[in-house]
């Protein structure tokens, strides 16, 4: 299979040098058109002290919000990105300027460098993203499960913002035999837990000898094994398996990290909780907060707050129920409040409270809670952390996922921990507030179909192989 070069690691480096000339350029864009020629020197002082922390500041602002990341993507993705980094760059840039007691630096000048640097990393990275899809190649991907797992897989796969990774076979028997076919076809072999282990290693050997690509799901085998303790006995190395809990010294620094978040985004969110109390007052009657009890760290039960979105007896008939799309018990502005999450702004109470967390798994109620842990015997694993406001699954999932996979994010996220990964995370679920999809719940008309599946691997020329 012909082959275009990859985007290695070369080219990344040389896409951010490109973004730091072209921001750099436009702040001093932004002094000569509020100053012309003539810059006061005590004005340009400010930035010649700052430039190298506002510089280091503009690269992880943007490397958190993925900007530097292309798959899976799409041209508005990467305008969007490029309005909300420098955003909070410039924001930055004020608390920088601040801290260090530069107060030379021009408000317009700012303001100025926002515009202008908004238009020139836009036109850049769009450039840059055109070449990417043009330079890079295309990968082809041969799914490798039984029928019932095709349906979700194929339509994940056929998501508008996939790009790259197109799946042109999907095989559902003789796997290993297809596999031999398929070598000089394929790029990428993605199996699934419902092959037998046997197939599975004979098609990872394969795969390997032809160096072809291999993803797996994430299974609860599969996440275990991240991340192990390499010791060695003699001749003999031993991968020890770390369990899902975070070590005391990371469980501290992430609730330092809870606190000072907290602080902050209370002192930012006050206006907007301000006005949204009001709006949740005057459009129905009932009380402004809504506690109900939710389940945290070490399944201990604790009453979470909410600015009220339905009505006050939504469930008096029903009893419990997860929310549904277009669910009818949502007031007019309870429906954007959700949209915008405006209704979780409450939560910050309970980070600085000790409940919850900034970054962790979602809380569910008791009612559900007790059925996944009877349906999920590994269900109880994403209660070793304090539950979040926002966390692995909301930012990289979907909202209305099923809990089995909300479950493999959170157990992912615990695995992963570290307090850079909080700040991503939390970078990165600005982002998703403009996801309609974000706030939308659980619509069992979605639910894919193994006869969905046909005709999705019909629409798109997939050969099924068995």
């Amino acid at each position: 299979m012909k082959q275009k070069t990859a985007w290695s690691g070369l080219k990344r480096y040389a896409t951010m040098l490109g973004d730091v000339l072209l921001f750099n350029m436009s702040v001093l864009l932004a002094f000569y058109f509020r100053f012309g020629r003539a810059i006061p020197e005590v004005n340009f002082y400010t930035y010649e002290k700052s430039a190298i922390y506002i510089t280091i500041l503009f690269l992880l602002v943007n490397y958190l919000l993925g900007v530097y990341v292309y798959y899976n993507r799409r041209v508005s993705d990467v305008l969007f990105v490029t309005v909300l980094g420098q955003l909070l760059t410039i924001f930055g840039l004020i608390m920088i300027t601040f801290i260090g007691r530069w107060f030379a630096f021009p408000r317009l000048v700012l303001v100025y460098s926002f515009l202008i640097s908004v238009v020139v990393l836009g036109i850049w990275r769009v450039l840059v993203f055109y070449m990417y899809l043009r330079l890079t190649p295309n990968q082809h991907v041969a799914v490798f499960s039984t029928e019932d797992e095709l349906p979700a897989i194929v339509q994940n796969f056929n998501s508008s913002k996939n790009n790259k990774h197109k799946v042109t076979f999907v095989v559902t028997d003789h796997f290993v035999d297809n596999a031999t076919k398929l070598l000089s076809q394929v790029d990428i072999f993605y199996l699934t837990k419902s092959l037998s282990d046997e197939n599975r290693r004979a098609i990872v050997d394969l795969a390997l000898k032809n160096e072809k690509q291999i993803m797996l799901t994430s299974t609860f085998d599969n996440i275990l094994m991240l991340f192990p303790s390499l010791m060695n006995f003699e001749d003999e190395s031993v991968m020890g398996i770390r369990g899902f809990r975070l070590t005391p010294e990371n469980a501290f620094f992430k609730r330092v990290f809870d606190i000072i978040v907290a602080i902050l985004l209370l002192i930012v969110a006050s206006p907007f909780m301000l006005v949204t109390a009001i709006l949740v007052k005057v459009t129905s009657p009932g009380p402004i907060i809504y506690k109900q009890t939710r389940i945290t760290l070490n399944q201990k039960e604790f009453s979470i707050l909410k600015f009220r979105t339905m009505s006050a007896n939504a469930e008096a008939k029903s009893g419990p129920m997860l929310a549904q799309a277009h669910d009818s018990r949502i007031t007019p502005v309870g429906k954007y409040l959700r949209k915008l999450r405006l209704d979780e702004l409450p939560q910050i109470f309970n980070v600085l409270k000790g409940d919850m967390s900034i970054v962790g798994p979602r809380p569910e109620r008791p009612f559900f809670v007790d059925q996944f842990n009877a349906e999920e015997p590994h269900y109880y694993l994403r209660h070793n952390v304090r539950a979040g406001i926002t966390g692995y699954a909301q930012v990289y999932g979907k909202y209305a996922s099923d809990y089995h996979s909300k479950l493999k994010f959170d157990l992912l996220y615990i695995k992963s921990y570290s307090v850079f990964l909080d700040a991503k995370i939390l970078l990165q679920t600005v982002k998703i507030l403009f996801d309609k999809m974000s706030s939308a719940g659980v619509d069992d008309e979605e639910e894919p179909s193994v006869k969905k599946m046909h005709e999705i691997v019909e629409d798109n020329d997939i050969q099924h192989l068995d």
